[in-house]
């Protein structure tokens, strides 16, 4: 895919895994959605690092922002 953002995507991809995806956030998001998961700039630097996109880990990870499945 040719998008004309990737260069700019790029300076702002946090992911550290290497894929033809990174800088084209349309195809990372597309990718993981059809996988059940999160891409990595949602994640912050240490919990990118595992490598685990789950909704679980996100909500791990965010638990200090964001009430995750907590009632």
């Amino acid at each position: 895919m040719n998008c004309p953002n990737k260069e700019k995507n790029l300076e702002m991809c946090t992911c550290t895994y290497s894929c033809a995806k990174r800088g084209l956030c349309c195809e990372c998001v597309a990718y993981h959605r059809d996988k059940g998961q999160i891409p990595a700039c949602f994640f912050s630097k240490e919990a990118e690092a595992t490598y685990d996109r789950s909704v679980a880990a996100l909500c791990s990870n965010l638990s200090d922002y964001i009430p995750c499945g907590k009632n």
